[in-house]
Parts: structure tokens; sequence; C-alpha cells
């Protein structure tokens, strides 16, 4: 009784002048802006397998015909770049046109050489946005045409986000890490890493968060090289809590952490005079690799300086001295130059720093004294260690007026 009743509504369904046949509307004699018209009879066409469950087990010949609905029509798709907000490149918004034109007119997939000099072409953000639009529709003219669902391949997928980075839409690079999106992009990590390389020549810590939470968000794994560059933002940014929220979630995670990201990571230990965590880094680091790096040695030989142990810090920097090749060892004599000059006035500072968040206002006299005693300590224990170095033999020339002098540590 119901399949007699859903014939009789087909029927009466068929005879309506609201359904228009395949046939007039993939005919070449029919204008495509006509086909157009009428959206009415879109609704028609794309309700008939809901309404009858005999459509409803092939999709594909109602799916040939949907990739249309979103393309613009032949009267709109001669000015649609001209339409869009801004001004887009001439030679994108040519390569557009083709593009649209090959998919609409001819009903034939574009070739790919025009996307990818359409990617290279990309100027500014307006441009940007017209390689997306494209993107959104090849994928739907792929899946409904062509039966292809998969997304675009990867070298592609990363040529779009480094375009993104080249002009600064970031709101579209982002999109290129999504997992689920309308533009057939894959998102990978070698994507994300051209992200974080910008925020990186930006100094923008919160957009290295936000491209941080999409990994997450889109399950994509952590790398050595992400730690990098993460590593580097947090430095450079002189933010140390950044620095130990990520550096606890690389961990986690067991990424292989590289040397250049230990050297990041100790540096900025000893600089704040975080003694506790450079050892817990040194740990870990030594789990992993046997020898030291100039970063490395130096940043320890700081942590003992901070423990009052200069012949223990001498000997680290000997150490180094023995197992650096010959073209690197005239670095030793810069860095300890460094370490004379520059790092008690740095560590002092972040140490001034960190105690007046945990001091109250009437307890700031103790900050004093605590950074009055660190600078004695230094300023005695820094000129035993050089002693120590040149007795054992190290040929280095330091100054150390900028340490003894009268106004070298600021206390």
């Amino acid at each position: 009784m119901k399949a007699v009743v859903n014939a009789r509504r087909l029927s009466r369904f068929l005879k309506s002048s609201i359904f228009f046949s395949s046939e007039r509307f993939l005919s070449p004699q029919v204008p495509i802006a006509e086909a157009f018209q009428n959206p009415l009879q879109w609704r028609s066409i794309t309700t008939l397998s809901s309404l009858f469950p005999l459509f409803s087990g092939n999709h594909s010949e109602i799916g040939q015909c949907t990739v249309f609905k979103t393309l613009p029509s032949q009267a709109k798709f001669s000015s649609a770049a001209s339409n869009v907000e801004g001004n887009p490149s001439e030679a994108v918004k040519e390569l557009y046109d083709k593009i649209i034109e090959s998919m609409v007119v001819k009903r034939t997939m574009a070739p790919n050489a025009w996307l990818w000099s359409l990617i290279d072409n990309c100027k500014n953000h307006d441009d940007i946005k017209l390689l997306f639009d494209v993107l959104e529709n090849l994928r739907r003219f792929r899946l409904s045409n062509l039966r292809i669902s998969s997304n675009f391949n990867l070298n592609l997928c990363l040529e779009v986000t480094k375009a993104c980075v080249r002009v600064g839409a970031l709101n579209f690079g982002k999109k290129t890490l999504w997992q689920h999106n309308v533009h057939g992009l894959a998102p990978t990590v070698a994507s994300a890493h051209q992200l974080l390389l910008y925020a990186k020549d930006q100094n923008d810590a919160k957009l290295m968060g936000e491209i941080m939470d999409l990994l997450k968000k889109n399950d994509l794994p952590l790398q050595p090289g992400t730690a990098d560059i993460v590593f580097s933002i947090c430095s450079n940014a002189d933010n140390w809590s950044l620095m130990s929220k990520y550096s606890k979630k690389f961990v986690k995670a067991g990424v292989k952490l590289r040397q250049s990201s230990f050297d990041v990571w100790m540096e900025f230990a000893s600089r704040i005079g975080d003694v506790e965590t450079l050892w817990k880094i040194e740990k870990l680091r030594s789990e992993s690799m046997k020898h030291h790096t100039l970063a490395t040695g130096f940043s320890c030989a700081k942590g003992l300086l901070l423990e009052h142990k200069p012949e223990d810090a001498a000997a680290v920097i000997q150490l180094l001295n023995q197992e650096l090749s010959d073209a690197k060892k005239s670095s030793i004599v810069v860095e300890l130059q460094k370490l004379v000059s520059e790092w008690p006035v740095e560590v002092i500072k972040c140490q001034k720093e960190e105690n007046r968040k945990h001091f109250t206002l009437p307890n700031r006299i103790l900050i004093l004294f605590v950074a009055q005693e660190l600078a004695a300590s230094l300023q005695s224990d820094i000129p035993a260690m050089v002693n120590v170095l040149l007795n054992m033999g190290l040929e280095a020339s330091v100054n150390l007026e900028d340490l003894t002098g009268k106004e070298a540590i600021p206390s």
C-alpha cells in the first residue's frame, strides 16, 4: 500500500512544472545562466531522494549536477573576481576565471598548472580569498564529477600554507591545519611549522599558542622540529612560564628533543637563574647525548657558579675545551667573556623580578638583600673560576673590569 502511495506522489511530482529533466540541464544548447535562474528547481532536485526512498539508493547522478549549484553562473562568473572586496592582482583574477570557466562552461577539470600558478602568484590577502574559493569549488567538482573524495596532495597543501604566510593571511593559513575543511586541504606538521616560523619572525607568542592549540585539536603530532621553533619563540619573548608549559608537553609526548632545543632551553634556565630546573634539563639531555655543546656546557658552568662552586664550573669549561674541535675552541674565549661581562647583570635582574612575585611590599628590602648577596657571590666566584682555568692551561685573556668595577653589577 505504501509503495502505491509513493508511486502516485512520484507521478504528480514528475508532472509538475517545477521539475526539469537532467537532459535539459546538461544540454549544451541550454545556457548555463538559464540553468541557475530558478533556485526552487534546485530544492526540488536535492529533496527528491529524501521525499522518495526510490531515489536514495544512488546519489551519483544527482551529485554530478549539484556541483553547479555552488559554482557561479556564467553571467556572474565573468565578474566574480572583480566583485571580491579589495583588490586581487590581475594574474590571480585571470587564473581564477579560467579555472572556474573550465568547471562551469566546459565541465572539465582545470589543468593542475593553473592552480599551481595561482598559488605562486598570490600577492595579497584578496588573492588568498580567491585561492580558497577556487580550492572549495575544485573539491566539490572532484567529488561530484570525478568521484575523488581524497584531499589535494600534501605538496600542494604546503604551498597553500606558504602563500598564506607570504602575504600575512594568517586566518586563512590556520585553516590549512583543520582536519575537517571544505577546501580539500590536508593538515600537516610541515604546514604548522611554516606558521610557527612566521610567529617566530614576528616574535608573536600569542600566534604560537593558537597554532599549538590547532595541532592538538586536529591530532597533529608534536615533533622535534616543532620544539625547536617553540623553544626559540619562548626564549625570544623572555617568557619562562610559557617555556615551562610547552617543554612539559613535549617531554610528556615522548618527543626526542634535538641538541638545538636543549641549547635554547638550558641557556634560558641559566639566564634566569633557575638552577633546579637546569639540572633536570641536564639529566634529560645526558640520557640521549654524550657530549656538551658550547651552549649547554656554559649553562652548566653558570649553574655551578650560582651554587658557589667555581672549581667545578672551571672543570666543565676545561672539559668542553678538550672535546671541541680546534675551529670551535676560539668560541670558548668569547663565551667566557660574555659570562663575565653580560650574564651576571642578566641573572641578577631576572632574580629580582622573580622575587618581586613572591614577596609583598614590606619585604622588598629582602629582595635587595638577596640581590646584593648574589652580586657579591658572583664578584668573587667568577674571578676564582677564571684563575682556575688559567692554571689549567687555558689560553684566554678575560677582562674582569666589567665584573669588578664600581658599577659593574647592579645590586
